[in-house]
C-alpha cells in the first residue's frame, strides 16, 4: 500500500513491519532500575501457525515476520510407517494456519498436512487454513488421454473433506485448479518478487526479452513485459513423453539482447536448458532463467550446470539449500514476505488483492 508523507510524496507502507515493530515496546525492569527491558505485547490474537515437516524454514521464517511463533506440532511415523501427528497446544477457537509444501517425500507430505487439518477441526479450532506454496499434483489438473486421472481435482476433494475452510497457495501451474474447490482459494503470484530481483539484478534489463518456454506460459510472460516494458518472445515445444522435450521453436527475436526464461516450475530442466541452447543459438548475449517453484529432480542441477545460463533464479516454495551448494548458478528469491501478509491480512479480513501487484519490503 501507498501513503502520502507531508510533503506530499507517496511511499511504500509496510504492514508487516509495522505490526512487528509495534509488538515490542522499551519499558524500566523495575522503579528503581536505569536499565531497559523489551516487552513483548500479546501475538496477534486467536491465531496459530503450524510447520508440516516438509519445509520448516519457510514457516519460521513466515512466523518471525508477523512477530509469533511455530505452534508446538510433533510427526512421527509407525513401524509400519503410517502417519501420526499429534498437536501440542490448544486451539479452540484460534485461527490456524498449516504451512505444507508440495515437495520432498509429497505422499507422506499430503497425508501429514491433511492429518493436521483433521486434527485442528476436530479440536475445535475457528477456521483452519492450508497455506501450500506450491500445490502437490498440480500438473495433473486434466484429462489429456485416455483413462487419465485428474489428480489435481482429487487433492482438492481430499483438502475440503479434511475439513480446510481456505487455501493459499502460489503460482498454480494452472489457474482453473481454483475451480476445483468449493472453499475460498488463494493464489498468490511470485511476479511482485520477480520483477523487483530483475531489476536489482540484471544490468541489461532494459534490452531484454522476457521469454516462455512453451506456449502455456505465454499470459505470465506478457504480464511481465508489459509491467517491465521490454519485449517477449515464446518458444513452441513438442513432446515425445513426459519429461522428454523433441522439438523446439522459437518465435521472437532475442539477437544481442539479454533473453530471460520465465516459467512456474522446472522439474528436471530438460525443457528450459533445451531452451536456453536454442537461445544462445539465436544471437541472445545472456540467458536467465526466473522459476517460481525450483524442484529441480533427476538430472536437473547437472544440467542447469552444463546449460549456459547466467543464473537459474528460483523462490524458497521449496527448500533450496543442497540445489545451492551443488551448483553456483541457482540463485534464490524469499517469498515469506509475501505470505506473511496474506496471512495477516486474511487473518484481519483484509483484501490480499493488494500483493497480486506489490511485493512487501
Amino acid at each position: 500500500m501507498t501513503k502520502r508523507n507531508h510533503s506530499g510524496v507517496s511511499e511504500v507502507f509496510d504492514f508487516t513491519k509495522e505490526f512487528k515493530e509495534k509488538s515490542e515496546t522499551a519499558e524500566p525492569c523495575c522503579n528503581n532500575c536505569s536499565h531497559t527491558t523489551t516487552k513483548h505485547q500479546p501475538r496477534m490474537p486467536n491465531i496459530k501457525i503450524f510447520s508440516g515437516s516438509s519445509h520448516t524454514d519457510l514457516a519460521e521464517k513466515i512466523a518471525h515476520r508477523l512477530g509469533t511463533h511455530l505452534g508446538k506440532v510433533v510427526s512421527r511415523k509407525f513401524s509400519n510407517q503410517e502417519t501420526c501427528v499429534e498437536i501440542g497446544e490448544s486451539v479452540r477457537g484460534e485461527d490456524v494456519y498449516i504451512v505444507q509444501s508440495g515437495c520432498g517425500s509429497i505422499n507422506d507430505n499430503l497425508m501429514e498436512l491433511l492429518i493436521m487439518i483433521h486434527a485442528c477441526k476436530i479440536a475445535s479450532s475457528h477456521r483452519v487454513t492450508a497455506l501450500i506454496p506450491l500445490f502437490p499434483y498440480a500438473r495433473q489438473d486434466k484429462k489429456d488421454k485416455s483413462r487419465a486421472p485428474i489428480s489435481a481435482k482429487l487433492v482438492a476433494n481430499m483438502l475440503s473433506i479434511a475439513g480446510a475452510d481456505h487455501i493459499i497457495t502460489m503460482d498454480l501451474h494452472a489457474s482453473q485448479i481454483q475451480g476445483f474447490f468449493d472453499i475460498p482459494v488463494d493464489n498468490l503470484y511470485a511476479e511482485p518478487a520477480v520483477l523487483k530481483w530483475i531489476r536489482e539484478n540484471i544490468e541489461g534489463w532494459k534490452n531484454s526479452v522476457i521469454v516462455s518456454p512453451d506456449a502455456g506460459g505465454a499470459k505470465r510472460v506478457t504480464s511481465i513485459a508489459d509491467r517491465l516494458n521490454v519485449d517477449f518472445a515464446l518458444i513452441h515445444k513438442e513432446r515425445k513423453r513426459a519429461n522428454e522435450v523433441d522439438r523446439m521453436v522459437l518465435v521472437g527475436d532475442v539477437k544481442e539482447r539479454v533473453a530471460i526464461l520465465v516459467d512456474d516450475m522446472a522439474d528436471t530442466c530438460g525443457t528450459i536448458c533445451c531452451a536456453a541452447d536454442k537461445l544462445v543459438m539465436a544471437g541472445a548475449s545472456k540467458v536467465y532463467a526466473i522459476l517460481t517453484h525450483g524442484i529441480l529432480s533427476g538430472p536437473a542441477l547437472s544440467r542447469i550446470n552444463k546449460a549456459p545460463f547466467e543464473a537459474v533464479v528460483v523462490t524458497n516454495t521449496t527448500p533450496q539449500e543442497e540445489h545451492c551448494a551443488e551448483s553456483d548458478k541457482i540463485k534464490v528469491i524469499d517469498i515469506s514476505p509475501i505470505l506473511a501478509e496474506a496471512i495477516r491480512r486474511t487473518h484481519n479480513g483484509e483484501s490480499v488483492s493488494y500483493l497480486f501487484s506489490n511485493a512487501p519490503l
